[in-house]
């Protein structure tokens, strides 16, 4: 895509934040749904295929330009960034280790909208790395699967499972195992989850596997390269991705907090005139911007080619941490007010708290950062 015609997109997705985006936030906070005609909006618009190639039916934008736009996109209703978030990146896992009949099967109609994949990970009684324990034995054709998991993003809506487990008796990344399963296979079962504190309206699944059978011709990869699937082609990317969502969503409270400065008088003065809360705004203001430089560092080394797991790390550590900086800040200036129900800083509050979570804890990043940076010392 050329200069123009990029800066024709974000120039639409910007007005579309700002616009019909507003309104949808409200519908969706007022009914707790964020409904088939969202999707289908966003689906229509192009906004979820930015990020994949020309030829499977996506725009072809590389990571670091479809950056910029997810800046913008998280400026919208958590659930709604879910989405764009979510379906922009699972394409990658799906087609890392996919065989032609696969990609012609899965990926490209994934692309095109004609079905959901949603990434399934996390387990109950496990992290989520080399520790799974939902369990695969070979029957013929076939695999046998028997486990949990749960936290699945989407997984009301999911017609596919990107799901990984291990094979019986393997150990540590050793015999994982990358699996598409779909929906109707015998002997899964999907039961929704209570609501979340923010992201109103996305839904959660817990899934059981009991004697779940999978064909083996929808196994991406070989035995052994299941979180080779899972990390370096999902989650590295997307956890880069995470910490523009935490860039995009604090930028939007700052907006909100430096408007309300303005517009609030105590004792007969602005609080924008009052020095501390000028301090606090500048605080923000370097927070946001130095997470931001971050991103797009990861987000350089990742296209180069190289072992972005670290930065990728970083950029989703310094990221979620640094959201929870500004919306507090951001809310204290908001005062009282700013604490009740319909109020944005509020929604948005509770929506940041859902990066502290999503693509694995500070804790996991900083295991990840700390490896890495032991090993090459």
């Amino acid at each position: 895509m050329d200069e123009a015609s990029f800066g024709q997109l974000k120039a639409q997705v910007k007005a579309y934040v700002e616009g019909r985006a507003s309104e949808l936030a409200r519908q969706i906070e007022e009914t707790g749904e964020c409904g088939r005609d969202i999707w289908d909006e966003l689906r229509a618009l192009g906004y979820l295929r930015l990020a994949a190639p020309e030829a499977y039916g996506g725009m072809g934008l590389s990571l670091s330009r479809y950056l910029e736009l997810l800046e913008l996109f998280s400026q919208m209703h958590g659930s709604m960034r879910m989405i764009v978030h979510v379906i922009n990146g699972i394409w990658r896992p799906t087609d890392r280790l996919a065989t032609p009949a696969q990609r012609e099967r899965y990926v490209k109609p994934l692309v095109r909208g004609e079905h959901t994949v949603t990434f399934t990970l996390t387990e109950p009684n496990a992290g989520t790395g080399t520790d799974i324990r939902t369990s695969a034995r070979r029957e013929g054709d076939q695999y046998v699967l028997n486990g949990e998991k749960w936290l699945i993003t989407f997984a009301d809506v999911a017609d596919i499972f990107l799901l990984f487990c291990r094979l019986e008796g393997t150990q540590g990344a050793q015999g994982t195992l990358a699996l598409l399963v779909p929906r109707d296979a015998p002997g899964l079962t999907v039961e929704p989850m209570p609501p979340t504190m923010g992201l109103t309206g996305t839904g959660h699944g817990h899934l059981f596997l009991r004697d779940c059978r999978v064909s083996a011709a929808d196994r991406l990869g070989e035995e052994g390269d299941g979180l080779d699937v899972a990390f370096h082609g999902f989650l590295d990317p997307s956890r880069i991705c995470i910490g523009m969502t935490c860039v995009g969503l604090a930028e939007r409270a700052l907006t909100l907090a430096v408007r309300r400065a303005r517009e609030r008088v105590t004792f007969g003065k602005p609080l924008a005139q009052r020095q501390n809360i000028q301090m606090m705004i500048a605080e923000m203001a370097t927070d946001i911007e130095a997470a931001r430089q971050l991103v797009y560092h990861a987000a350089r080394v990742f296209e180069r080619g190289e072992d972005a797991s670290a930065a990728a790390s970083m950029a989703k550590l310094f990221g979620s941490e640094m959201l929870q900086r500004v919306t507090d800040r951001a809310l204290q200036i908001h005062g009282g007010i700013g604490y009740f129900r319909g109020s944005e800083i509020e929604r948005i509050y509770r929506d940041a708290r859902a990066q502290r979570f999503e693509e694995g804890t500070a804790e996991i990043q900083k295991t990840v950062i700390a490896r890495a940076r032991i090993a090459a010392t």
